[in-house]
């Protein structure tokens, strides 16, 4: 597996491309195009990934991302749903005669700040979801008058956080690409095993040290590190949706030791996983 270059290309006669998307699970590996997107979640929940940002999605997960910012969302563990989102597509030619005018300086800066990746707050998100979805089924002109308005109205607001680290680069090559795609699988596929340094080293065909550095220059942390964040995240997940004891999600997200569980639960979240739980649990626990 490799990063992908998409080729996006528009619906005939539209200068961008709108698409509800519906699937068990979302196909694409970390990939990137030239297209700058905006994808908002109606259905479903994993993990995204945004340059060197990983963490959970679930329902009303607005994001943007820039031209050439590698991306992708991952189902992660039983799914109990389908995939559902919109995801809406153009190439900045499509504003480039505009981009120096007064009328769209804030969308400019807007442009400008995707390149690192945005997530919006869940309010705003919910709040835009109507726009979105009209635009699903709109045509012509009343379709490109409410891309500008969706567009300025998450121009304005300031219900988001950045996701990619200001010292990530995209231009990765594609061997670069192709490893963090591997890294990626092995991670979904072996969580729950005992994962060592020679492990994923060898899965990318470098020795230990020169792992470490890859991975660190990429990521800005160390495996291991982003390894634990991993397993915490499907925790986090699990917490919400399951009625699981904690000391279950802890076992089956890969921790052998209790204690272990929730220091990186509380190192990664900021709270115990109890905590976590009584403050967004979406299952009653009995």
């Amino acid at each position: 597996m490799k990063a992908r270059y998409h080729d996006i290309r528009n619906s005939p006669g539209s200068s961008f491309r709108v698409t509800l998307f519906e699937d068990k699970e979302f196909p694409a590996a970390w990939h990137f195009h030239k297209e700058y997107e905006l994808t908002y979640i109606i259905k479903s929940t994993g993990i995204r990934y945004v340059g060197n940002s990983m963490d959970t999605f679930d329902h009303d997960d607005l994001v943007m991302v820039g031209a050439n910012l590698p991306h992708c969302w991952k189902t992660i563990g039983a799914q109990t749903e389908d995939v559902k989102c919109i995801v809406i597509q153009w190439h900045e030619e499509l504003l480039q005669n505009w981009l120096n005018k007064e009328e769209i300086k804030h969308i400019h800066t807007l442009l400008k700040r995707s390149q690192r990746g945005i997530k919006f707050n869940k309010p705003f998100a919910r709040d835009i979801k109507k726009n979105l979805l009209k635009l699903v089924k709109a045509q012509s002109f009343e379709r490109l008058i409410l891309f500008l308005q969706v567009l300025q109205k998450i121009a304005l607001t300031n219900e988001f956080e950045l996701l990619a680290g200001s010292s990530f680069s995209n231009s990765l090559s594609s061997k670069e690409s192709e490893r963090i795609n591997i890294i990626y699988t092995y991670l979904k596929e072996n969580h729950l095993e005992k994962i060592t340094l020679s492990n994923i080293a060898s899965e990318v065909s470098m020795s230990n040290d020169t792992f470490c550095r890859f991975f660190k220059k990429t990521f800005n942390t160390s495996f291991f590190s982003f390894l634990n964040e991993y397993k915490v995240s499907i925790a986090s997940k699990m917490l919400i949706d399951t009625d699981l004891s904690v000391s279950e999600v802890g076992y089956k997200t890969g921790y052998n030791t209790l204690t272990f569980f929730h220091r990186q639960f509380q190192k990664h979240i900021g709270m115990s996983p109890s905590k976590y739980r009584k403050a967004y649990q979406r299952i009653p626990i009995s």
